[in-house]
């Protein structure tokens, strides 16, 4: 609990060069630690995101565990990554440690509880796991979410043929755990008929409304119905017995030409457009596998990278039954960027959605044969041997390369990338009441509240977060002179100026509203420009 309960001493800063498509797109990835990630985008993102999906790491002795530090976890990952230069090395969890189990319980219990935080009334999450921990995952995701919430255990098919090299067992599945925020709220979509010997059971016999096939509208067996003589528009009576529908429907029906007589049966025409679909079952063995998986990095970066990735179709199929247009989805295990890739591959069949991806930049280790693609792919490319830079490479790629305009302005094709760095304000290091030259020192420095040099785009990010507003809510500089001055519009509206001076021709020409929130440097305004401010809108000051 203390890892949840710590609070962040991070901020997201924009990296412009790394995006696509800036203006317009409203995609994000964010690299850095994602505990750290989860607390920052609590405020901004609460009760947002309709879908999560995460492929974390599994349990199996030879994985990578996160090192979380709940006393300073931004010192600890910055520590660790070199501000990202060389990325982060993760640390082994041997089956021959006494804690195997409990330590990867602690590293995803905080996770899974921000997540949830973060999900719609109607939210949906979808956790990958294996045999090593799918028993302990679902307790955990019973406490955090409530038994009485969980919506399937699904058994995904992932490999194509049999492993004859196996000991015991050709392990060729895994799991997938589905739980709902609130399952009363949930509505799960249904898939398209797509199945041939279903379609081919409805028949073109030249009626307008097209194909359909004949379903019996008698009770069969011990199935329920009411019992009733039944006339039809012909004149032709059908002695008492047990229909499906009541007599007012069976009635509608035939006005409607939509019953069949043949003999002493009847029956109704159910046209293929009123198939509602097919509903998804709990066994995926038609949604690839881990070896497509493989080929379909191959097929962008021109060489293998990656064996254990998620297919596109499987990913799709999840995107697909739990979410609708316009719906945000969060991946805080990116990995190698799939659920930004199916997002993006999919918009075009089922309308766009928006994703936030979030991935640590883990460190590729050159010893290590099964990622010798990769790392010789990162060096032609000269980036940093992390995932991270593979996922983003990735996702830029599938983007450049989809079948859209160049003017095209359409938000699905682009990429806002943020990382995880050291909060701009000056962070108060604890005090033990003795040290009282220390003490001097940061009350001194604690004069102004931000770091020295700090970058203001950055500052407007942080303040951004901290007021509860989306990453993608538009910034607009609207004065220069005398001030510079920049107004924020999401769910409400900041004006932010982070000169040291602030003139009254400024505060004149902004015309706050009671609604507007300023906010700007203490030492900008005297004590009566504070009091006028106040009195017209709301005051922050930094």
């Amino acid at each position: 609990m203390k890892n949840i309960q710590s609070p962040s001493k991070g901020t997201l800063v924009l990296d412009k060069k790394e995006s696509v498509n800036f203006d317009n797109t409203e995609n994000i990835f964010i690299e850095g630690e994602n505990l750290e990630v989860l607390k920052i985008l609590q405020k901004s993102y609460f009760g947002k995101i309709k879908m999560i999906y995460i492929d974390p790491p599994y349990n199996t002795g030879k994985d990578f565990i996160y090192k979380d530090n709940f006393q300073d976890g931004i010192n600890e990952y910055l520590k660790q990554s070199g501000q990202s230069k060389s990325g982060i090395k993760l640390t082994t969890n041997l089956e021959t440690y006494g804690r195997f189990h409990s330590n990867w319980l602690s590293f995803i219990y905080p996770r899974l509880y921000l997540a949830r935080n973060l999900l719609k009334d109607d939210g949906i999450i979808f956790v990958s796991i294996d045999d090593n921990e799918v028993h302990n995952l679902i307790l955990i995701l019973n406490e955090i979410f409530g038994e009485n919430n969980q919506l399937a255990n699904i058994i995904w098919k992932r490999k194509r043929g049999s492993d004859n090299s196996a000991k015991y067992f050709s392990k060729s599945h895994e799991y997938l755990l589905v739980y709902a925020k609130n399952k009363s709220n949930v509505e799960i979509s249904r898939l398209k008929l797509v199945d041939k010997k279903t379609l081919s059971q409805y028949k073109d016999h030249g009626d307008h409304r097209g194909p359909y096939r004949e379903l019996g509208v008698w009770s069969r067996g011990n199935q329920g119905g009411s019992k009733f003589e039944f006339k039809s528009k012909t004149g032709r009576v059908f002695s008492e017995r047990k229909w499906l529908y009541n007599k007012e429907s069976l009635e509608k029906l035939d006005e409607d030409n939509r019953l069949i007589i043949k003999g002493d049966k009847i029956y109704r025409k159910h046209f293929l457009s009123e198939h509602k679909g097919v509903i998804p079952e709990t066994l995926w063995d038609d949604t690839s596998n881990t070896a497509n998986a493989a080929d379909e990095i191959k097929k962008i970066f021109g060489t293998q990278i990656f064996d254990t990735a998620k297919p596109l179709p499987y990913i799709e199929r999840m995107i697909q039954i739990s979410t609708k247009k316009g719906d945000i989805i969060l991946d805080f295990f990116a990995g190698s960027g799939t659920t930004a890739h199916a997002i993006i591959e999919s918009s075009e069949k089922i309308g766009d959605r928006k994703f936030i991806c979030i991935q640590i930049p883990e460190i590729i280790d050159e010893a290590d044969q099964q990622n010798k693609n990769t790392v010789e792919f990162l060096k032609k490319i000269k980036k940093p041997l992390n995932i991270s830079e593979i996922a983003k490479e990735r996702i830029r790629r599938v983007i450049n390369n989809s079948q859209i305009k160049k003017n095209d302005k359409n938000s699905i094709y682009g990429l806002k990338v943020f990382k995880l760095a050291k909060s701009n304000y000056r962070i108060w290091n604890d005090y033990n009441g003795k040290d009282t030259t220390n003490l001097k020192k940061q009350m001194k420095l604690f004069k102004n509240s931000l770091v020295a040099k700090y970058n203001d785009m950055d500052v407007i990010y942080e303040c951004i977060l901290k007021e509860g507003l989306e990453l993608n809510c538009k910034i607009k500089q609207i004065l220069k002179k005398p001030n510079i001055v920049y107004k924020i519009k999401g769910e409400k509206i900041l004006h932010i100026c982070l000169d040291k001076t602030i003139s009254d021709s400024t505060i004149t020409t902004l015309n706050f509203s009671s609604e507007d929130i300023f906010v700007c440097l203490d030492i900008a305004l005297t004590d009566s420009q504070k009091t006028n401010i106040s009195m017209t809108c709301k005051l922050r000051i930094l």
